[in-house]
């Protein structure tokens, strides 16, 4: 009979492209990796994985073991929802991976209000704007606070079920007195030195985007996705940043704030889970709380004005 343990090394190993990645990411040795594959590998028969350059890369063999093992998996975590629903009881541990910009406005409420409910449960909170949702599809994390530009894509995996939590919109932050109380097109910022997240960012892309769809490609004087520095940046005068709503704290002095006139960009907060056909209860009461955060921080709060 299979390991499901071994299973779920090999579906790691294929998403992560290495055995080393795979086991910093396990938090076991690249030789413990190693030897469960190969007795993988001596159970099925048949190599499972194959040099690919620097990294590995599954067999075709390999390929047809994983859909199996997706399956295997996800069956697992069906059956620990199904008993932990009959249970009711919210459990004791859960991660969360969210973005930095979430952190003060929904993350930090949201964990205090569970924990006020819930006492017993031990969230991990992993702040990262790096791949939540393949994260969240390894079973790294159990639910992911992430974002989804209106004007771009939708990318979210197969098997991901996501709650909206709130649109948060770009906001053009400059120093206190230097633009006008008024909505600004974006076309006027062509003129601007902008402060703005690397291209290779979704806030950076979706930024490069509406600029092209509003007839320019900008040309950033700063380029940092440390909304901190942006927001300093533009206190001091030196650049006029965009910054998504949520990561603007009310009373930061010396910067106004101001929307977008005529096409904002708008990202969709949102959190999302492994679809289950029962909901996991500790799951659920995560992102209830987050939630219920989302719509305390909606679009009623003060904006910094100066």
């Amino acid at each position: 009979m299979l390991d499901i343990r071994r299973l779920h090394m090999l579906k790691t190993v294929a998403a992560r492209g290495s055995i080393a990645a795979a086991a910093q990411s396990l938090a076991l040795s690249a030789g413990a990796v190693s030897q469960q594959l190969s007795a993988l590998r001596n159970e099925v028969g048949v190599d499972l994985l194959r040099p690919d350059g620097r990294t590995v890369a599954l067999t075709q063999a390999g390929r047809v073991l994983l859909e199996h093992a997706d399956r295997i998996l996800a069956a697992m975590e069906e059956a620990e929802c199904a008993v932990a629903a009959v249970k009711g009881t919210v459990g004791t541990t859960a991660t969360l991976a969210a973005l930095p910009s979430t952190v003060a406005t929904i993350v930090a409420p949201a964990l205090t209000a569970l924990g006020s409910q819930h006492p017993r449960l031990a969230v991990t909170c992993l702040v990262t704007d790096q791949a939540q949702l393949r994260e969240l599809t390894l079973g790294t994390v159990d639910v992911v606070l992430g974002q989804r530009y209106h004007h771009l894509p939708d990318a979210t995996p197969r098997g991901i079920d996501v709650t909206p939590l709130l649109d948060d919109p770009l906001l053009v932050v400059t120093a206190a007195g230097q633009a006008a109380e008024r909505p600004v097109a974006l076309r006027e910022l062509a003129a601007h030195d902008l402060a703005v997240p690397p291209a290779a960012t979704d806030c950076g892309q979706a930024i490069l985007r509406a600029c092209r769809q509003a007839g320019f490609t900008p040309t950033p004087r700063y380029v940092t996705a440390d909304i901190t520095a942006q927001l300093t940046l533009a206190r001091a005068g030196l650049a006029t940043a965009l910054v998504p709503r949520t990561a603007i704290d009310p009373t930061t002095p010396g910067i106004r704030a101001t929307p977008l006139d005529g096409h904002p960009i708008r990202r969709l907060l949102f959190a999302a889970t492994r679809h289950t056909e029962t909901a996991d209860p500790t799951n659920t009461a995560l992102v209830a709380a987050l939630r219920t955060a989302a719509q305390q921080d909606g679009p009623g709060a003060d904006l910094p004005e100066g």
